[in-house]
């Protein structure tokens, strides 16, 4: 299964929903808001019980897998003087 089928169905991304940022469907959440968390060393049951009551430890999955899709095709471009 490749990653982006992964989280396609659990990452959305919809113009009228937070500027067309990425969110957790279903939610306002933005994706952006779960790394945060996920960055700060929050295991993902807290973040669930204490942040985002709404969302699965899929959904936070899914989040990391979205981010990590968005840099592996990321271009490089390099500058030399």
């Amino acid at each position: 299964m490749s990653t982006k089928k992964a989280y396609k169905d659990r990452i959305v991304i919809d113009p009228a929903i937070h500027f067309g940022k990425p969110c957790v469907a279903g939610t306002r959440i933005p994706v952006e808001n779960v790394l945060e968390l996920i960055q700060e060393n929050i295991p993902f049951n807290e973040i669930i019980e204490k942040y985002y009551p709404d969302i699965t430890i899929e959904d936070i999955k899914a989040c990391a897998k979205y981010a990590t899709d968005l840099v592996r095709s990321e271009e490089i471009h390099v500058e030399t003087v």
